[in-house]
């Protein structure tokens, strides 16, 4: 059996009922499309995630009252707890012998006005200065928040590079005055621009003392708690349990149970949001299976019709020698080279939708070899699985009766 001829043999028929050959490798085309579109996203999320989202590193933690959790029943449980205090932080801090630094941060969302401008969606955030140390903010201009601005409850901010390219284009901001939901702010400092995450400006926020925050938003928000312990092996172990054990003791939790507050680690986020992306990934391979399916169903039915339109040549091979193995073998191969042409197409389709979607909203997307390596196998399967019972029919036809046929 030559195989190239048979190959050959499978791009004639493609190339000779072109509408035919469309409607076939649609289903293929689509699922494999799919596949490759889902794990490069994946990929991409994956990595944007443990580098720019969840980086907290190795040796930082976070205090929450709420966990970062999926399930409904945990959510509603931790809404009942009661909300982290800043004497709870300054607690921690005399406590935790083995933090490096302790932070503190709240947030909200607000409307950023100068004159007659304004940007909306502002992401408001007071923490103290030591917050600034275990994020790792950077700025472009200016200095951070200090101790004595958060002692003095001074009504200073740190700007992200939007607000300043929105309000204060063409013009030193440094100690231009702003306005916060009503509230006026000097601005003191501007951060780095960081660009997009998910398609989501990073860079439109304003960063006040903790203390000014909750002299306009008040103190009925639970804060959030941020340690970052010297180094990340057994000095980090023993700064969370310092910290755990101030809290327990300040929140008055008997022995036997269990936290009214949340401790988060690097390890623990990307754990949830692992969790999250493979449900995603999982129900997204799902749909792109049964296209694969529906894809292999057709196939199957355009090899059976060809092997009725062809069933002349069969016995004409057969009467000349050919075995029903080769018979068999040729239809398989034309049934795989189908398949194949059309998961390469998918393959092509699922990286231009992935890489046209990135350039459009900046959803990180990551070609894997391996995935494409997979998408090619997974079409030439749906090749074989679909394609054996035509060629076994092809197979046993009989060489007198495929003579007489006639089409």
């Amino acid at each position: 059996m030559n195989i190239s001829e048979a190959i050959k043999i499978a791009f004639q028929s493609l190339w000779a009922n072109k509408l035919r050959s469309v409607l076939t490798l649609l289903g293929v085309v689509i699922g494999v499309a799919a596949v490759i579109a889902v794990v490069t996203f994946v990929n991409g999320i994956n990595g944007y995630v443990a580098t720019k989202i969840f980086n907290l590193g190795a040796d930082v933690f976070i205090v929450l009252k709420i966990p970062p959790t999926t399930s409904i029943d945990k959510l509603l449980e931790a809404e009942k707890r009661k909300d982290l205090t800043m004497e709870e932080y300054e607690a921690v801090v005399e406590a935790c012998k083995h933090c490096k630094w302790v932070g503190a941060e709240l947030d909200a969302s607000g409307r950023v006005k100068r004159g007659e401008q304004s940007i909306s969606n502002t992401s408001i955030e007071g923490l103290t200065p030591s917050m600034a140390t275990i994020s790792d903010v950077d700025l472009s201009a200016g200095r951070m928040i200090n101790d004595v601005d958060m002692r003095n409850n001074s009504a200073v901010v740190v700007v992200g590079a939007d607000i300043v390219d929105n309000l204060m284009a063409g013009m030193d901001p440094i100690d231009k005055e702003i306005r916060i939901e009503g509230w006026v702010y000097r601005v003191i400092g501007v951060g780095k621009r960081q660009g997009k995450t998910l398609g989501q400006s990073q860079d439109n926020y304003a960063l006040m003392p903790i203390t000014a925050f909750e002299k306009q938003y008040g103190t009925h928000q639970s804060i959030q708690i941020s340690g970052k312990a010297a180094d990340s092996g057994a000095s980090f172990e023993d700064a969370m349990d310092e910290t755990r054990a101030v809290l327990r003791a300040r929140r008055h939790v008997p022995p036997s149970a269990e936290d009214n507050f949340d401790i988060a680690t690097n390890e623990s986020l990307m754990s949830i949001w692992s969790n999250i992306s493979d449900t995603f990934f999982y129900a997204m391979i799902g749909i792109a299976a049964i296209s694969l399916v529906v894809g292999g169903i057709v196939i199957m039915n355009i090899m059976l019709v060809s092997v009725t339109e062809r069933t002349r040549e069969i016995g004409i091979r057969k009467a000349l020698g050919a075995r029903s193995t080769d018979i068999m073998l040729q239809f398989l191969i034309e049934s795989v080279t189908v398949a194949l042409a059309g998961g390469a197409i998918g393959v092509l389709g699922g990286v231009s939708v992935a890489k046209v979607v990135t350039l459009a909203i900046g959803v990180p997307s990551e070609i894997k070899l391996w995935a494409i390596a997979a998408g090619l196998l997974v079409a030439a399967s749906v090749g074989i699985f679909f394609g054996v019972y035509p060629a076994r029919r092809a197979a046993k036809l009989d060489p007198i009766a495929a003579l007489r046929f006639e089409t």
